[in-house]
């Protein structure tokens, strides 16, 4: 028996064609927010008229180049990747290269779709994840064993860049009072929780067999699918998805480790006694017939001195009482830090 499906996006829901074997049944839109206040969460809207926020974006300083000299930087439907792609964007430019923007764009499905059909060049990626995306049997734990399994498992036309200390994973939080109420604090735990547990996450968590997508807690923590209710959540671990989880819509959502609201609102991060997410430091990820010396450098610049606190007190300012725009956080780290 699947997983059962609601889902806070009407569109995520109405898929007439979708195979038997998924791992999740769609069912009834509980519609707790429409599709226009759920854009304006993704990742906030752009920053200025010139388009530099979601969507296809704009360009940077020297706009309007020659397309074949102009680096286009992407970035996934969630305000820390766009922080990244604003990292690097940045750096480009303050290197003299021509920068579009196609900020906001989608899951990794979608995403490496567009570096494939030449939409974008550069994106910012997580390790462990992408490593799993493309070696479903892979073994690495460390950091640096992910690393050079990812060289190995990449297609020939994608390459990475340098991975940066700074790390960031998908994690399954809960409620504080919930978690104490039911000793839970373990995805261990959640194997003997006698009723439905009401997951919530991004849409492509339920088809994901790697990192904390739901087949994966199954098959690591003996966790059955039919004792698990999916609720996509179309904003990438963002103000939604804590929202449902303040207000007990869901009982556990997957929620970034760097995100602020799990400690300012006292949230239970479930422990990975198994090591079922494995590393997943922040790399930039190419085509690779894109990558030059010039980009190379700039980019490996950000790289070497990004941390995990950097990207928690970026996330806090984009997302805290300031609502600071990514390219205005990004700016202001890359300033702090000398590159720009």
């Amino acid at each position: 028996m699947a997983a059962t499906d609601h889902t806070l996006n009407p569109r995520a829901g109405a898929n007439p064609s979708a195979a038997p074997n998924r791992l999740v049944r769609r069912r009834a839109v509980i519609g707790l927010l429409t599709g226009a206040p759920l854009l304006a969460a993704c990742g906030g809207d752009p920053l200025s008229s010139d388009g530099g926020g979601q969507g296809s974006g704009g360009s940077g300083s020297g706009s309007g180049g020659d397309g074949g000299g102009t680096v286009r930087v992407g970035s996934a439907n969630f305000p820390e990747s766009e922080i990244i792609g604003e990292l690097y964007a940045q750096v480009l430019e303050a290197k003299g290269l021509t920068v579009e923007r196609k900020m906001q764009i989608g899951s990794r499905e979608v995403y490496l779709g567009a570096l494939k059909d030449g939409s974008i060049d550069l994106i910012g990626e997580y390790t462990g994840n992408l490593l799993a995306f493309y070696d479903k049997q892979a073994k690495a734990k460390t950091s640096e064993e992910v690393f050079a399994a990812l060289q190995k498992a990449l297609p020939d036309d994608l390459e990475v860049l340098a991975e940066a200390k700074a790390e960031n994973k998908d994690a399954w939080c809960a409620a504080g009072d919930w978690a104490k109420q039911h000793g839970i604090s373990s995805y261990a735990d959640l194997k003997d929780y006698d009723d439905t547990l009401r997951v919530g996450g991004p849409p492509e968590m339920s088809q994901r067999d790697y990192g904390a997508g739901l087949a994966r807690v199954e098959s690591v923590y003996g966790v059955p699918a039919d004792r698990m209710e999916f609720t996509p959540i179309s904003d990438g671990g963002g103000p939604l998805t804590v929202k449902a989880l303040k207000d007990g819509d869901v009982d556990l959502a997957n929620i970034f480790s760097t995100t602020p609201a799990i400690e300012e609102n006292g949230f239970v991060m479930l422990e990975d006694p198994e090591g079922m997410v494995t590393p997943q430091n922040i790399v930039p990820l190419m085509a690779k017939d894109r990558v030059t010396d010039q980009i190379r450098e700039a980019v490996e610049s950000v790289q070497k001195v990004l941390t995990t606190e950097d990207l928690m007190a970026m996330n806090a300012e984009n997302s805290g009482e300031q609502k600071k725009q990514p390219r205005e956080v990004a700016g202001e780290w890359l300033k702090e830090k000398g590159l720009v």
